[in-house]
């Protein structure tokens, strides 16, 4: 219990929110793409006005140091909502928190909800040609976790592996693949979030997510959760968002992050946000918002 409660104070605080001041044209809520009744597998859906034949999706995560199960109505108050502004069907989504699910639990729900979205794309008018994924902290870290493992079941670093797709639903024979990331400061590289050159302690929301491992011991477990780890060529092309004075989250991850698509012959693009903390207020505004949606417009074709 001490390991939880001291963790959770490094986690993202909510207050109660609403996504009253967005406009969509259709929403569905607490719709289960698991099929389990679980709060950490319920999805909301958006559908943007200006009516179409169907919409090109978003999938939108929120940050919570892992910890929540039921925070997908904070993506539509911030950085989502312009995706949907922008013509963009938005999914999303609630996954498992690490209180009550441990690692690879959390990726298998996010790829689990993907299948979902291509298997019911008829009846949601989803156009999945083009599914793009975003998230902030955590959220980003599992979206850009979804970037680095296109059609990759397992993942191994020295005796560790983990099975990344999971078999969770009724959608199995779907692909949970991305076509394209955003990123907003994301914990992409859990072996330097201690200033920049070490894990951090056993105390910390990575390691409860790790089921007590203290990251400073078990640099595998730390690796298989750790998107820079696995970047290739063949990686989604990503947008990485960060800002310059963030206390939680050093922008040196998403430069590492950068780094290796770099290396890799992959494709990404890196803004760093001058004062910018943890997301809110200066991370979170119209400038960066517009360049988030002139990225997927470009990787959409829009």
């Amino acid at each position: 219990m001490a390991l939880t409660l001291t963790a959770m104070a490094h986690a993202q605080e909510y207050t109660p929110v609403s996504d009253e001041k967005i406009d969509p044209s259709q929403v569905w809520r607490d719709v289960d793409y698991v099929g389990d009744g679980l709060e950490g597998h319920k999805m909301d859906i958006y559908l943007p006005k200006g009516e179409q034949e169907s919409y090109k999706v978003i999938v939108a995560i929120y940050g919570s140091a892992w910890f929540a199960n039921n925070a997908k109505i904070t993506p539509m108050t911030s950085f989502a909502a312009p995706m949907l502004d922008a013509g963009y069907a938005v999914v999303s989504i609630n996954h498992r928190g690490s209180p009550e699910a441990k690692w690879p639990a959390q990726i298998n729900d996010v790829k689990a909800a993907i299948r979902f979205v291509r298997a019911h794309a008829k009846e949601y008018k989803f156009d999945t040609s083009f599914v793009g994924i975003t998230g902030f902290s955590s959220g980003g870290h599992l979206a850009a976790y979804c970037g680095v493992t296109n059609g990759q079941r397992l993942v191994k670093s020295g005796d560790v592996e983990i099975d990344i797709e999971g078999n969770l639903g009724n959608c199995l024979a779907e692909s949970s693949s991305v076509d394209a990331v955003v990123d907003w400061s994301g914990p992409v590289d859990m072996l330097h979030m201690d200033e920049c050159v070490r894990p951090k302690d056993e105390k910390s929301p990575e390691a409860v997510i790790l089921g007590g491992r203290d990251p400073r011991v078990e640099t595998d477990w730390v690796k298989v959760l750790s998107p820079v780890t696995l970047v290739d060529k063949d990686d989604a092309p990503i947008l990485i968002i960060h800002g310059d004075a963030d206390p939680i989250v050093p922008q040196c991850l998403a430069i590492h992050l950068k780094t290796e698509y770099d290396y890799a012959g992959a494709k990404a693009q890196f803004i760093s946000v001058p004062g910018g903390g943890h997301g809110h207020p200066v991370c979170f505004s119209q400038p960066y918002y517009q360049k988030m949606v002139d990225f997927f417009n470009a990787q959409s074709k829009r």
